[in-house]
């Protein structure tokens, strides 16, 4: 009974321990970089921005209510004759009885005009759907920052587990300089050896331990990099040690063609689109607006209308008049035919210039698809061979060193092949960086990183 709750109880936990072992990736990094990193938040903002503005153009749409309310104290004194109404004020007509009493009067004016433009001559439609644009321009620059946050976030985490490679391969190093310092040092007691073998084994580490205190401090920079994306004060990285050095295998053969619906070229294609719209508004602009017009009006004065001033404030409340107003009305800006229509096309050359540019971008990003498939496929392929150098090296190292122990080579001979195997681990260090950089650009131009973020 209790082998079999052993063996129920290590059933249960394996699922979970892999479960674990394969959160500890580079994707497991991109919720908690996607969900803190103040960018994205910002990104979200515009977006939340631009759409505000949509609905306060399609406000410009519904009737426009004017009110004002106001009350003065002062002279009265009029003239005959025509004037020259203003937007939102209209004309009364008054009595010409001559005024008696005080030379001041207090008033009190209330007023509310509704002005709704039924017929722009597609003008606010226009406008409306630049807005919309602006809205779609905004998404798709966020989608485009997410994807360029994930290349960094790959770059940062790739340049990492490089330094970490680095640190390791100094420590290996400073080991094996360290096991031949001491071997050397008893065969230099024993006299079998020259005291200068002692001393030059000794140099030998003591250099190998400033080249690891120098990688010491690049891998830390490093993960203070990683940390400023991620936002927590830790990153379980060691699982991906191992997958730095051993990449699993890609579909190299796999053609990549350019993706029409890229963020960075649906951006560009968004923008072009508002340009369009807002230099049709624009030009637009220029014809005229009808409107329907409604107001009412509520006065007061102290004028009484037997002629009678009262200067007294609370008079000014009295002998109201109460006046409407609706009419249609059509309004035309002449000046403004030229000018609109040079800024339009102005709008319309924006929107050719970014066309072009995202035309640009997709041949660019095609070239690069194909130059980087051929690069990956080469990188690979060296990626093979320097670890099958690495082993061999290490093979020949230990023969060697086993050699040096029973006094058959000098140690001059010693240190010449463990500088061999040094550069074929380095060699294997640097091909694998470049193998990941290449696929995190790679990602980046076919705006797919789940290979990059699940094997990695």
């Amino acid at each position: 009974m209790a082998t079999a709750l052993l063996w129920l109880a290590i059933v249960a936990t394996l699922p979970l321990y892999a479960q674990q072992q394969k959160e500890h990736t580079l994707g497991s990094l991109w919720p908690k970089v996607e969900e803190n990193y103040p960018g994205v938040g910002a990104k979200t903002s515009a977006i939340d921005a631009a759409k505000f503005n949509q609905r306060a153009v399609k406000g410009n749409m519904l009737p426009q209510v004017i009110a004002q309310a106001q009350n003065t104290y002062g002279t009265y004194e009029g003239s005959a004759g025509a004037f020259f109404p203003q937007a939102g004020f209209f004309n009364v007509s008054g009595s010409a009885v001559p005024l008696d009493g005080s030379y001041t009067a207090a008033n009190t004016f209330g007023s509310a005009i509704l002005q709704w433009e039924v017929f722009s001559f597609g003008k606010l439609r226009k406008q409306n759907e630049a807005a919309g644009a602006l809205y779609d321009k905004s998404v798709s620059d966020k989608d485009a920052y997410l994807l360029n946050l994930k290349k960094t976030l790959s770059e940062r985490y790739i340049g990492l587990l490089y330094n970490d490679a680095k640190l390791q391969w100094t420590e290996k190093n400073a080991e094996r300089l360290d096991d031949i310092r001491k071997i050397t040092s008893g065969l230099s007691a024993s006299g079998l050896r020259p005291s200068a073998d002692s001393l030059l084994a000794a140099s030998s580490y003591v250099q190998a331990m400033g080249e690891r205190d120098k990688w010491f401090g690049f891998k830390n920079a490093a993960y203070i990099k990683l940390l400023e994306l991620y936002g927590n004060d830790t990153v379980n990285y060691t699982a991906s040690t191992n997958r730095f050095g051993n990449p699993a295998e890609n579909d190299l053969n796999k053609v990549n063609t350019n993706n029409p619906t890229h963020p960075i070229l649906d951006a560009l294609h968004k923008q072009s689109e508002y340009y369009t719209l807002s230099g049709e508004a624009q030009k637009r602009s220029s014809l005229p607006s009808i409107n329907l017009l409604g107001g009412y009006a509520y006065r007061g004065t102290g004028i009484s209308p037997n002629g009678t001033v009262s200067g007294a404030w609370k008079d000014g409340f009295n002998n109201t008049t109460n006046n409407f107003l609706a009419g249609i009305g059509i309004t035309w800006n002449l000046t403004s035919l030229h000018t609109n229509r040079m800024k339009g096309e102005q709008l319309f050359k924006e929107a050719e210039s970014t066309k072009l540019l995202q035309s640009q971008y997709q041949q660019a990003m095609q070239a690069d698809l194909s130059a980087l498939q051929a690069k990956i496929i080469q990188q690979y392929e060296q990626l093979q061979k320097t670890r099958l150098a690495v082993r061999q090296s290490q093979d020949a190292y230990n023969m060697y060193l086993a050699r040096y122990k029973s006094g058959l080579i000098t140690l001059s001979e010693l240190l010449q092949i463990r500088i061999l195997l040094e550069q074929a681990e380095n060699a294997h260090i640097e091909a694998s960086r470049d193998y990941w950089v290449l696929l995190a650009y790679e990602a980046e131009l076919t705006a797919d990183f789940d290979f990059l973020f699940n094997n990695l």
